[in-house]
């Protein structure tokens, strides 16, 4: 496969994805250093693989999309605010472009995935970029990855009426997790930080995700 991508999914058009994420407000220099060396090209159909730096959500099918890049560097550089987390939980694997920019920053990712179809492709894709430090399940992501818990970060990317309480239990005392939550297409972007004291909650502004619904396909 071609990794390194040509014309509109060159290096070059990476690096103007990364300069506007960075006149975004992304300042993670960890974080815009994956993103530009993410192929994300590589996690949608070929049809559309000359949008893939855009900053602009994309189908996958299923109903399903690829986030936004500046959502994917957010939500990821706030992951990392108090240092990299050990172990990071994803609820809702999709493509496998957030997992993989998760895997090339902290150690070790667990995701979860409803839809069985993308949960195939994208163990394909992260295996054919070398990254062996995800473990992948097929669930209904509400459930969370009990055996494996608690996290010390957990990213949810889609949305919910409100955050499932089996997830908030499966967050490590000083884990933080960030999700959307709010009716289909207009949410909050929410921030959960655990500590000894209890829950403390705060938003970082509007997103637009897809439903976290409930039950496999």
């Amino acid at each position: 496969m071609n990794f390194s991508g040509l014309g509109m999914t060159s290096p070059r058009a990476r690096q103007r994805l990364v300069k506007r994420l960075q006149q975004m407000g992304v300042s993670d220099p960890r974080v815009l250093e994956v993103m530009r060396d993410t192929p994300r090209h590589l996690f949608l159909d070929e049809a559309l693989a000359s949008r893939a730096y855009e900053d602009t959500a994309l189908p996958i099918g299923s109903g399903q999309t690829l986030s936004q890049p500046f959502v994917v560097a957010r939500m990821t550089e706030v992951l990392l605010l108090d240092g990299v987390p050990d172990k990071v939980l994803e609820i809702g694997t999709g493509s496998g472009y957030q997992t993989a920019v998760l895997a090339q920053l902290v150690p070790h990712v667990y995701s979860v995935e409803r839809i069985s179809r993308l949960l195939d492709q994208a163990r394909e894709r992260l295996r054919e970029l070398g990254l062996h430090n995800v473990r992948l399940k097929y669930a209904d992501g509400h459930e969370g990855w009990p055996r494996y818990a608690p996290f010390d970060a957990i990213i949810v990317t889609a949305a919910a009426a409100q955050i499932p309480p089996e997830l908030l239990q499966q967050l490590a005392v000083g884990g933080r997790l960030v999700a959307p939550v709010g009716p289909a297409y207009s949410q909050q972007l929410e921030v959960y930080e655990r500590r000894t004291s209890g829950i403390k909650h705060y938003s970082l502004g509007g997103v637009s995700f897809v439903p976290l619904l409930e039950g496999l396909d």
